[in-house]
């Protein structure tokens, strides 16, 4: 389940400034517009030419639930790029990000300390430097593991190592995360 890339797009919505288009024909529209014809969008939401040619004539109003969901997928993707683009190159140049999170950690110390995983609730501001490495790694087409990671070494870098003022050799291991939001 891609929990961090799914709460980086959440994210990313905070930031747009107008609402996506709210009707199929609009939605439909807008695909075209953006793919610069009916073909590519038939192609990408598994549907016919023609199907796509009614939708831009409201010829067809109200898509079947599947359809719904992959359209709006599609263009909440695609919508406004240059504002998701600003925001993400704000957060990692300035502002960083904000997580919140409720996830079993689980840690490798040294001996004679605990490394029994438990659930813990965490909201903790990450510097620029992370954000800018989840932004590239999700770019990149990385995997929910890596996300995990990069995300699970800045909590352990600023959360439980205080910045490095403690626990030196602590490790920390990011798993069954029952909700994750990121904020920007």
């Amino acid at each position: 389940m891609p929990e961090i890339s799914d709460s980086l797009d959440r994210a990313d919505e905070q930031n747009f400034t107008r609402p996506i288009p709210k009707s199929a024909g609009a939605q439909i529209r807008y695909l075209v517009k953006q793919l610069k014809s009916t073909k590519a969008v038939a192609d990408l939401l598994a549907i016919s030419r023609r199907t796509v040619e009614r939708y831009v004539k409201d010829q067809i109003k109200q898509p079947k639930p599947a359809l719904s969901t992959r359209l709006e997928r599609e263009v909440r993707r695609r919508w406004q790029p240059l504002v998701r683009k600003r925001a993400r190159a704000k957060a990692a140049r300035q502002t960083g990000l904000v997580i919140e999170t409720r996830a079993r950690f689980g840690f490798s110390a040294a001996p004679g300390t605990t490394d029994d995983g438990r659930m813990r609730r965490i909201t903790q501001h990450l510097p620029p430097e992370y954000a800018s490495r989840l932004f590239t790694a999700q770019e990149a087409g990385a995997n929910e593991a890596q996300l995990r990671h990069i995300a699970a070494e800045g909590l352990q870098e600023i959360y439980f190592k205080d910045h490095g003022a403690r626990a030196q050799g602590l490790l920390v291991e990011f798993t069954d995360i029952d909700y994750i939001e990121l904020d920007f």
